[in-house]
């Protein structure tokens, strides 16, 4: 009776959304004509941005980031009246992710990242399909339970991410004295808990849950402390192709009114996933929630 009542509230003002996108013509830009006369798009993705944006034991790109590009690449097929969209996937990092989609090299990014104005002033940004808060794993051992536990300690991170300079501003802040380093992947960041050689990897709470269930051994770690940001995470676009990004946020909108996006959700965070069967267990936030009664591209920084 819930779901019922939260449809009916929902429907009419998100379908507005969905009309008012559909009412705009397909303009001519440079990454719709060139879908056009490829039949080729490209969608960046992730290696190890569980459950998001990763590869599975075939090396095929998966996640809960992927099933929403793909959702929005039939979206474009469908715009476009392509019989045939063949979809081409290039392997990004945090580092270079930016730079792909400003130099066209690829049409959307689906990881794990975060839209921000500093970001927002190079890319475009869809509405977010997940809310994350940054926090820190540390292993149980040693009895670590916030950020100023790692007073003049060493704590890693992954370069190009927004968790950074968040460490760097509570540094200042607190005082803390932290020995800060980055980390080429959050695999990598991961493995330097896991050694020793960090005594925490502050990054979104997600990312953290997920590097956790992987390990060989997940009960030796723990999240904890509280929340550092908050992060919405959405699909990157070109900051100058308006039409395309109106078409991305149609089928954004479409997923989240007929509750796909929800059903996608329970798939990647409540159930079992590939490759190792690992269950996040992960419920959905009351932020996430709240942000699917009205889907939006805008956020507060």
């Amino acid at each position: 009776m819930l779901r019922m009542m939260h449809r009916h509230v929902v429907r009419p003002w998100a379908l507005g959304i969905i009309a008012l996108f559909s009412a705009a013509a397909v303009a001519q830009t440079p990454t719709l004509d060139r879908i056009r006369q490829t039949g080729v798009i490209t969608i960046a993705h992730r290696e190890s941005s569980l459950p998001f944006s990763f590869l599975d034991q075939n090396k095929k790109p998966i996640g809960y980031a992927v099933d929403v590009c793909l959702k929005a690449a039939d979206a474009v097929k469908r715009e476009l009246k392509l019989k045939e969209l063949r979809i081409e996937w290039m392997l990004v990092t945090p580092k270079n992710r930016i730079e792909m989609i400003q130099q066209g090299k690829a049409d959307m990014e689906c990881g794990s990242t975060t839209n921000n104005r500093e970001r927002r002033e190079k890319v475009a940004f869809t509405i977010p399909h997940y809310i994350a808060g940054a926090r820190i794993l540390v292993k149980k051992s040693s009895g670590i339970t916030s950020l100023e536990g790692l007073r003049g300690k060493t704590v890693v991170t992954t370069k190009g991410t927004t968790t950074v300079k968040i460490l760097r501003a509570q540094d200042d802040q607190r005082v803390l004295k932290l020995n800060l380093v980055e980390a080429d992947d959050h695999a990598q960041s991961f493995k330097m808990v896991e050694e020793g050689k960090a005594d925490a990897f502050a990054m979104d709470d997600v990312l953290l849950f997920s590097l956790r269930a992987q390990a060989a051994n997940p009960t030796d770690f723990e999240v904890v402390g509280d929340y550092l940001s908050i992060e919405p995470l959405a699909i990157m676009l070109s900051k100058d192709d308006a039409a395309f990004k109106k078409i991305v946020d149609r089928e954004v909108t479409r997923l989240i009114v007929d509750f796909e996006m929800q059903a996608l959700y329970k798939k990647w965070f409540l159930e079992p996933i590939p490759p190792k069967g690992i269950n996040l267990k992960i419920p959905m936030s009351y932020l996430l929630r709240d942000s699917f009664r009205f889907p939006t591209d805008k956020v507060n920084d």
